[in-house]
């Protein structure tokens, strides 16, 4: 019989991966041995190179996206290594085994225009909970971290007399964001609101609920959602697009794509060379607006 609990914990406790990775996981190696199982195989030298294809064309052919396929992979090799390191196999039968092409799509943004009338423009609620909506469309466009890093931020997160603001990312990294003067005073006025709302013996977290609880995945993504249909069209309206409208606002102002790849505490200039392609289609459009012959 093939166990897969001590890979999980190594991948909780050593690798210290997110939940959402740990779930992920699971699920994926769960549904591959379920596969194995049909084919009579319950042991992992029985599993080769010809098992784990067949597997991902039967992905393949019910119709999942190559990219859910390609994380189905992601996820067998990792368990396959693990598996080496602790001499139950020799060799992954993961190797040679080639995944779907993923059609590269270009982020989609907020228009700065669009955002600008957002902030500036439509009225918030001058309760908690409207101050509170407020901020965190605020950080999210201002410093383009991610719904999970802004989620777990704490007022220890926040050095305002610095004007920064450290997160937590993927891999436990952490890294500094810079934050302008104006963004710096409404964090403080925020906490002004909120410890009048809750006091000072609060819950550890920097946003709360309206019942004073730490606020969660789901309500944020609410928010951003509800704000963002009032000013866009765009079908996607979640946290990530103001993640990439603050790339891709960044990038049009002339900033090096080396200092927006610190900022977004991306791991390779790869993914965020994905921004260059809204802006050259921005170039694109101002020169066929301004050339003579255009």
């Amino acid at each position: 019989m093939i166990t897969i609990q001590s890979f999980f914990k190594y991948l909780e406790f050593e690798k210290r991966s997110s939940q959402y990775t740990l779930s992920a996981y699971r699920c994926d190696l769960e549904q591959f041995l379920s596969f194995c199982e049909d084919k009579n195989i319950h042991e992992l030298g029985a599993i080769t190179t010809k098992v784990v294809r067949s597997w991902v064309v039967k992905l393949v052919n019910d119709g999942m996206a190559p990219k859910s396929v390609s994380r189905k992979v992601t996820a067998l090799k990792s368990f396959f290594k693990f598996q080496m390191r602790e001499g139950v196999v020799e060799v992954s039968p993961v190797d040679g085994v080639v995944t779907p092409k993923i059609p590269k799509r270009l982020p989609v943004f907020v228009r700065d225009s669009e955002m600008n009338h957002l902030l500036d423009d439509v009225p918030f609620r001058d309760d908690y909970e409207g101050v509170r909506d407020k901020m965190i469309l605020e950080l999210f466009y201002g410093s383009g971290m991610r719904l999970s890093e802004l989620v777990h931020l704490t007022d220890r997160n926040f050095d305002l007399r610095e004007g920064v603001v450290r997160v937590t990312g993927k891999f436990n990294k952490d890294r500094i964001i810079p934050m302008y003067n104006e963004l710096v005073s409404m964090v403080r006025e925020y906490q002004k609101v909120r410890n009048r709302e809750f006091g000072m013996n609060k819950v550890d977290a920097f946003f709360l609920t309206v019942k004073g609880a730490k606020v969660y995945h789901k309500l944020v993504y609410r928010v951003v959602n509800k704000y963002l249909g009032l000013v866009t069209t765009l079908h996607k309206k979640s946290p990530h697009v103001l993640r990439h409208s603050f790339a891709t606002s960044l990038l049009n102002a002339g900033a090096d794509l080396n200092a927006i790849k610190e900022l977004l505490g991306h791991s390779n200039l790869n993914a965020t060379e994905v921004y260059t392609h809204n802006s050259f289609e921005k170039i694109t459009d101002i020169y066929n607006q301004a050339h003579p012959r255009s």
